[in-house]
């Protein structure tokens, strides 16, 4: 068996970009899961992905039995947020965490779970801004 992972897209317009993400452990976890795919053309605006452009705004969050730890992918990832127990992160006044840009850097977010127990659950909602330059 495995964990049971869905990503809802709450938003998706030219400039923002919301999506809902749930995990629902079986024990075995999550390791380095793409939660947000930065190149996709379903996010696309004016036919450009953001990529590396996206930033992220705000997570709220509600993480219990485990530990989740986002990551921007690249190739060595970059830690993004460890997230616990529940609360929210708030970005907004400086208009959000950029991407790093790192080596292999493509703006995608990826999930990964410690300490999953069975039954132990994630739900995380993350704001974000695309930042494609728009006409």
């Amino acid at each position: 068996m495995a964990d049971v992972t869905t990503v809802q897209v709450i938003a998706n317009g030219p400039r923002h970009l919301v999506l809902r993400v749930t995990d629902v452990s079986d024990g075995t976890g999550l390791a380095g899961m793409k939660i947000v795919d930065a190149q996709s053309m379903a996010f696309a605006v004016g036919g450009q992905v953001p990529g590396v452009h996206l930033m992220v705004r705000r997570i709220a969050y509600d993480v219990h039995g485990m530990v989740a730890r986002l990551q921007w992918e690249a190739t060595e990832p970059v830690d993004l947020a460890t997230l616990s127990g529940f609360g929210h992160l708030d970005f907004r006044r400086f208009q959000g965490v950029p991407n790093p840009k790192a080596a292999g850097a493509t703006g995608s977010i990826l999930l990964t779970t410690m300490g999953a127990g069975a039954g132990s659950a994630a739900t995380i909602v993350l704001e974000m801004i695309k930042g494609v330059p728009q006409a």
